[in-house]
């Protein structure tokens, strides 16, 4: 089974939203803006122990926390979600509660008229749909919820009395419903310790209850085996501890004969209490003390779950799994994040994630992900990355690692070239730290990514692209050797704010707009580098003309990020006043773009003076 669509109706921060999913989906997005709601409305919808918790949902999972009647109406959260690529056993099971489901126009097809034939339109393929209601019971003064079939629903007529029931006359999609549909959910590891424990739906339970499929009931077998631990035993000295505590009992309540009726046992020998206190313990490198699995590291949880993973999808058999996974890099090197994604993709039915890592990011394809936004009446919308038909998928992947850092951004600076993004990134370190620049804010901190382009003739080849993503997006590239071919203004005209200068180059635009004593200093900062080129050295009497060309000659032989010295160059600028103007104008716009509007007044007052 699939998830292909989740529609969320007054749950926690959404008011209404619909989010579309098609296979292995990424969701991404700002923090708060619903990705973690997501994960866990399906987990109300799908997730089989989700039920067992009390209350199954509180105050603070309606909207705004409006959960009492109003005006004769009670506010209901409701969750529904639609599943396809059903399997047979699933389509057997649930066949009197299945529709047609519509790939192309992503919703239900309506059912045909007698007129109609099979010809007639799009077949489809048989789908799920199921729902989640919620609402808070007046007269029980308690939160209630439940999961039920969305198909078919019931049709009141005049004899029908009108129900009040949860659900609405729905029939239930019950626990061992919802174990047919695989869904296992992953929470971020700040909550790992739960997930590693034997408690209802952890990891290790979904093991456990595996196991007994085929191994018979385990949890029997446990408390059989913890009844026969003796604790007080002849030669132990709780021995007479216990026959004190019986010696001063009986004398104000009767006991039986068996020489047991007083006894310490390892636990009340319940499955519940030994659910909360069985513990897996590990010894790991350096050292061969074990210890409980809570105790360890954060990462060696992290890579624990994953062990566990590989587990479960052995047990369930492969592509029989909806897996969602909130933030997998929490604690995790980047190779580990990696194999886990490429785990998880490759042997879960369907795998749904949302992180904010570029190595988690990057694993997908663009049309694999789904970015969230959310606006201030709490209305979702899910948009998928589409590239322009004229966007060659290579390009995309060539620059892969670059998209995934500016999809987590807010708004993407889109240059030429490694010296154009390190050279603004200095800037705005030096706009940053100059006290007399106010009311601004560094790219890192508003959610800005550096794209470089590779080439000017490049730079509008990506407006449309991040556009499509919701986007604000801004180009910057020097003069090109030849003007830019009519096809591109229509990309062009999809940035925010968009330059093209009147330089050949960076390296001709620093060395024209900054002071020369800057540069003076420059020079003589880099003269003692190791990677410094083999040039002439400038004249002890330069004049500003010389001075000029020799920093010149330095940065182009010194070009890009890494060793580059533009960024040196920018660095030695004391304030603002000493950076190029052009750079720095374009970011101080690009800070007032995304800055919110200031509010206009309905009737401003007027000066009675005036």
């Amino acid at each position: 089974m699939r998830v292909r669509r989740v529609i969320l109706r007054h749950f926690r921060g959404v008011a209404a939203g619909t989010v579309r999913l098609d296979g292995n989906t990424l969701l991404v997005g700002s923090n708060s803006v619903g990705k973690s709601t997501v994960c866990e409305a399906l987990d109300l919808v799908l997730g089989p122990e989700r039920m067992f918790r009390r209350p199954v949902i509180d105050e603070y999972d309606f909207y705004a926390a409006r959960y009492q009647a109003a005006d004769g109406v009670t506010p209901e959260v409701r969750v529904e979600v639609v599943l396809t690529d059903l399997e047979p056993e699933a389509q057997r099971r649930f066949r009197s509660r299945l529709r047609r489901w519509s790939a192309q126009q992503n919703d239900f097809i309506a059912p045909k008229t007698s007129q109609e034939t099979a010809t007639d339109g799009e077949e489809g393929e048989w789908c799920l749909p199921v729902v989640f209601v919620g609402r808070f019971n007046q007269d029980e003064d308690d939160f209630e919820g439940a999961t039920f079939f969305a198909h078919p629903e019931p049709i009141p007529d005049d004899l029908t009395e009108e129900t009040v029931e949860l659900g609405g006359g729905l029939k239930p999609f019950t626990r061992e419903d919802k174990r047919l549909c695989g869904f296992l959910y992953l929470r971020p590891n700040r909550t790992g310790s739960r997930a590693l424990s034997f408690q209802r739906g952890s990891l290790l339970d979904t093991i456990v209850r595996l196991e007994s499929e085929s191994a018979g009931q385990l949890w029997e077998k446990a408390l059989r085996g913890l009844s026969e631990v003796v604790i007080a035993g002849d030669e132990s000295g709780f021995m007479k501890i216990r026959s004190e505590v019986r010696t001063r009992v009986e004398k104000f309540l009767s006991l039986t004969e068996d020489p047991g009726a007083v006894d310490v046992r390892v636990s009340e020998l319940t499955r519940e209490h030994v659910r909360d206190t069985l513990r897996l313990f590990l010894a790991t490198q350096p050292g061969a003390h074990g210890v409980p699995f809570n105790r360890l590291s954060t990462g060696s949880l992290n890579l624990l779950v994953f062990a566990l993973l590989t587990y479960i999808a052995e047990l369930k058999g492969d592509q029989s799994v909806i897996f969602a996974m909130e933030e997998p890099e929490i604690a995790l090197p980047p190779h580990a994040q990696r194999r886990l994604v490429d785990f998880v993709v490759s042997r879960m039915g369907q795998v749904i994630i949302t992180s904010h890592s570029p190595y988690v990011i990057e694993k997908f394809d663009p049309d694999q992900v789904v970015v969230l936004a959310r606006d201030n009446d709490g209305a979702l919308t899910s948009t998928p990355v589409v590239l322009p038909a004229d966007f060659k998928l290579k390009k995309y992947r060539d620059n892969r690692r670059q998209f995934a850092e500016a999809v987590l951004a807010r708004a993407v600076l889109v240059v030429e070239g490694a010296t154009e993004v390190a050279a603004f990134q200095a800037v705005a370190d030096v706009l940053d730290r100059d006290p007399a620049v106010v009311d601004y804010l560094h790219p890192d901190l508003a959610g800005i990514s550096l794209f470089d382009a590779n080439n000017d003739v490049s730079v509008p080849l990506f407006a449309p692209v991040f556009a499509a993503m919701g986007k604000r997006v801004f180009g910057f590239h020097d003069k090109p050797d030849k003007p830019l071919s009519p096809a591109l203004e229509p990309k062009i005209e999809q940035f925010t704010r968009y330059q093209q200068i009147s330089y050949k180059g960076i390296e001709t635009l620093l060395v024209t707009e900054m002071p020369v004593e800057v540069q003076k200093q420059f020079a003589a900062t880099v003269a003692g580098r190791p990677d410094y080129p083999t040039i002439s050295p400038m004249p002890p009497a330069a004049t500003d003309d010389q001075v000029r060309a020799h920093v010149r000659k330095l940065l182009e032989e010194r070009k890009g990020s890494n060793g580059g010295y533009a960024a040196l160059l920018i660095s030695e600028c004391g304030t603002a006043s000493d950076l190029p103007a052009s750079l720095a104008d374009f970011l101080r716009a690009i800070d007032a773009d995304l800055r919110p509007a200031a509010p206009v007044a309905a009737n401003p007052v007027r000066n009675p003076g005036s």
